[in-house]
């Protein structure tokens, strides 16, 4: 499965992350530098087993985690109408 952003999604690169704007509603969400970097991921074409595993490289210890984390942000962009699968 590919993800994607819908096309009246708009993402803007900021100091700290990014910033997804959902133009047909109006309303935003940021996501810090690690939010950030599992949506570049994810929209380069990654699964989110990927990002969690290049996510927790330096520590893989904690791979469990963030794999739990990308699925948690997965689901929430996917359920705030952010991200599609394609």
């Amino acid at each position: 499965m590919t993800l994607a952003l819908p096309r009246e999604v708009i993402l803007t690169e900021t100091e700290s992350g990014v910033v997804l704007l959902n133009e047909k509603d109006g309303r935003f969400w940021r996501l810090n530098g690690s939010g950030a970097t599992v949506l570049r991921l994810l929209l380069d074409g990654s699964t989110p087993q990927e990002a969690a595993e290049r996510l927790s490289a330096a520590s893989p210890q904690f791979l469990g985690r963030a794999t739990a984390d990308v699925h948690g942000l997965v689901d929430a962009l996917r359920g705030a109408g952010l991200l599609v699968a394609r």
